[in-house]
């Protein structure tokens, strides 16, 4: 039986998402696989990286940086999340994302974005998550707060717009059970999107 964690994306909610992985990581708990939607893919990876507390540490020191999110750099670059600070300068300098631990684990990472031109899901595997932050930067861009991120020619936003919990798959990629955490309350009802 071969187990697969779904991670539902929510921006800041995600910081559920990174307690409840800190959890599982203390506890020991293991996945088959996992698939990161958004906030998701971007806070999910450090589950791999095994680098516990390290997206609330980050998140609580930048956060209120005028650099990291916010009305100026939407206002200069048209991404309400600095592109070059918050997925270059932190994970490569201010609190180092430990990629080569990520890249080491042996478990498929899959970051869900949406494709601009077809308004489908896609799943992309992260096998080099350092390498492939644009990939990441994709999954997490919010339509209307943040720029479409061109991967291989194609344009891609925020994977929660067309598949914001991929339970479905999960199941396709051959996985028997999935466990999914949630960052909205259960009595949450998603309202479809044209």
């Amino acid at each position: 039986m071969k187990t697969c964690l779904v991670l539902e994306g929510g921006a800041m909610r995600g910081m559920y998402t990174a307690g409840a992985l800190d959890v599982f990581y203390n506890a020991g708990i293991q996945f088959d696989g996992i698939i990161g939607v958004s906030a998701g893919a971007a806070f999910g990876v450090n589950y791999l990286s095994r680098q516990p507390g390290r997206v609330i540490r980050y998140n609580k020191r930048f956060n209120a940086d005028h650099h990291y999110m916010g009305l100026i750099p939407l206002l200069k670059t048209g991404n309400i999340v600095d592109t070059e600070y918050a997925y270059e300068k932190v994970p490569r300098e201010l609190d180092p994302f430990d990629g080569d631990t990520f890249d080491a684990s042996g478990v498929p990472f899959w970051a869900v974005v949406t494709n601009v031109e077809t308004g489908q899901p896609e799943y992309i595997r992260l096998e080099h998550a350092m390498a492939q932050m644009d990939v990441i930067r994709a999954s997490a861009s919010m339509p209307f707060v943040s720029q479409p991120v061109k991967i291989g020619g194609k344009l891609y936003l925020d994977g929660g717009v067309a598949d914001s919990i991929p339970f479905k798959a999960a199941e396709q990629l051959g996985f028997d059970r999935v466990v999914v955490i949630l960052t909205r309350d259960k009595s949450y009802v998603k309202k479809p999107m044209n």
